[in-house]
């Protein structure tokens, strides 16, 4: 049979489109973006909500039935579940909850989560140009479908919508508008101001607040700042440092075993990333569902040097690289990220030597502020370098007055910064907790599709995450210092939790232990963010700010806003 009123076509050989996805166009342009184009996902109650109901859809009985794909007949009760159809001339997916009908004559069945919306229509728009385009499908199969069924499963009720002409038409204009949409490089702007956006679980990739606040600053409106930034998952990094431990898999959960006793466990849904350090083995499994759950799998020394990662597939985003590489081979914007990036650095060593010193010396205190406008005027990278190499000295000539004796007759002796290797307790926890910032931001901004190998600050050079250290440089201070500072203060690290070997000082793994759980305390800790006010945990900030790197380097907002603390 001749499939009738067909609708839209394509002839085009890009990917075809879900029928959801064509849902989320109508719904929001930009979101749409983000899931189909640049492969993003995040989770919140109402996904998590819909997914569990549509799982139970999907399992439900199933009466006897005809597969619709068979050449439809008069006489034949359909009842089918879970259906899958495609056409190449629509350019079109979708999978339908359920088919009803009777003999050539079907109506698709979609089941929505919550109640059913008083509108004059019955359902909302992006609904029912879902519900279609499974109408448009079942006709190109050769089946008879005027209308279909929207379920509402929070008031159980069901909405009939009517495939007229006015619904074909808007369908296709929706089509058309969603593959141009997929050929464009830059996603769509964000809503403004818009009822849909709280409720969005993309509403912290998007930041569309955030890019609308920053725009308004730069043209010197004032706009209140809706507090949008959903709350974190709770997911926290698994730390395995016990040498020969094994990490498995059993079901949704890590199991850390060491010579077959358990020595931990981390569900898979709280799980961040997977940090080994030394000789800890893991299971294909387990490095299989990291890779397909896109959990880092991280690989340091068993000092807590960062080694590298295995993830998952590679950020779909390649518009955002292609610019961070035009923004790194020109000098000139380069040299505005770094003069941002060393500033904020500068003012929050200032702040922390303010809040934390004894008796913080008002010379040295002026001097850091005089350096911090210095570093706004330079005219090079090669200038910019040497004023921060002079702050810092500054700053870590005083960085002992920070220190507290918690420990009767301990002594954290420090007299500057030194490295490879450390020569004393505090310059070896530094190293060790700068060492894990620098992965932090590794991860983060490979996460968001950046590349964190070529910087704008740091010069690129082989296996150095030059974009990782530029991006740090503001919370080397704020969260690797300052995490120092409490491990010390209160007596977390004692004398007992470091040694000496070969002119070099080493923590003990109970000590690095410690300071490890002292680090991601501070990662956890909950700060008003200082340019848009809500509360937010240093950790979320990290993933905030690079994608707020991503925002300016695609041009929607103008500059890169730093972040300091007051």
């Amino acid at each position: 049979m001749e499939p009738e009123s067909q609708g839209p076509s394509t002839g085009s050989n890009l990917p075809l489109l879900p029928a959801r996805m064509v849902n989320e166009f109508a719904y929001c342009p930009r979101l749409a973006f983000f899931e189909w184009v640049d492969g993003e996902f995040a989770d919140n109650a109402e996904t998590t909500e819909g997914r569990f109901h549509h799982r139970r859809v999907d399992q439900a009985p199933v009466r006897k039935a005809r597969q619709v794909e068979d050449e439809p007949s008069g006489d034949t009760t359909i009842h089918q579940r879970s259906v899958w159809l495609s056409s190449e001339r629509l350019g079109v997916t979708a999978k339908i909850d359920l088919v009803e009908g009777e003999g050539t004559a079907v109506v698709p069945v979609d089941y929505k989560r919550g109640k059913r919306p008083h509108t004059a229509q019955g359902a909302w728009e992006p609904e029912r140009v879902q519900l279609c385009v499974q109408g448009l499908l079942l006709r190109e199969q050769g089946f008879t479908c005027e209308c279909g069924v929207l379920y509402f499963i929070g008031s159980r009720e069901r909405v009939e919508v009517s495939f007229d002409d006015e619904l074909i038409a808007r369908t296709a204009e929706l089509l058309q508008g969603m593959r141009a949409m997929t050929q464009a490089t830059v996603a769509p702007p964000p809503l403004v101001d818009s009822p849909k956006c709280p409720r969005c679980s993309l509403v912290g990739i998007c930041l569309p607040d955030e890019v609308g606040w920053l725009r308004a600053a730069q043209e010197g409106e004032q706009a209140a700042l809706r507090k949008l930034i959903p709350t974190n998952d709770g997911a926290l990094p698994l730390h395995v440092q016990t040498p020969g431990a094994k990490v498995g898999k059993d079901g949704e959960c890590l199991k850390v075993k060491d010579h077959e006793e358990v020595i931990g466990e981390a569900r898979l849904v709280e799980t961040s990333q997977v940090v080994l350090y030394g000789a800890v083995q893991v299971s294909t499994q387990v490095v299989q569902e990291l890779c397909k759950r896109n959990i880092p799998l991280v690989y340091c020394s068993s000092g807590g040097w960062f080694y590298g990662m295995t993830t998952g597939l590679l950020h779909k985003h390649v518009e955002l690289r292609r610019r961070q590489y035009a923004v790194a081979a020109d000098r000139e914007r380069c040299l505005g990220l770094a003069r941002r990036f060393v500033q904020a650095k500068i003012a929050n060593c200032r702040t922390l030597l303010r809040r934390n010193h004894r008796a913080a010396p008002d010379m040295v205190l002026q001097e850091l502020k005089n350096d911090q406008v210095h570093a706004g005027t330079v005219e090079s990278l090669e200038s910019l370098l040497g004023v921060e190499g002079t702050a810092a000295r500054r700053y870590f000539s005083e960085f002992a007055g920070m220190l507290k004796e918690a420990e009767p007759g301990a002594r954290f002796d420090f007299d500057g910064r030194n490295r490879r290797p450390p020569r004393d307790p505090v310059n070896a926890m530094l190293s060790l907790l700068y060492s894990m910032l620098a992965r932090e931001w590794t991860v983060t901004l490979q996460s968001v599709g950046l590349d964190p190998y070529l910087g704008f600050y740091h010069q690129p050079r082989y296996g150095r995450p030059a974009l990782a250290l530029d991006m740090m440089e503001e919370f080397r201070p704020l969260i690797a210092d300052s995490a120092v500072l409490t491990a010390i203060n209160n007596g977390e690290i004692r004398q007992s939790d470091w040694f000496e070997r070969m002119g070099s000082v080493t923590l003990t793994p109970e000590g690095r232990r410690r300071l490890i759980e002292t680090y991601e305390r501070r990662m956890g800790q909950e700060i008003t963010h200082p340019v848009f006010g809500y509360q937010i945990s240093y950790r979320r900030v990290l993933e905030v700010q690079a994608r707020l790197l991503g925002r300016y380097l695609l041009g929607e907002i103008p500059e890169l806003p730093a972040f300091t603390t007051r």
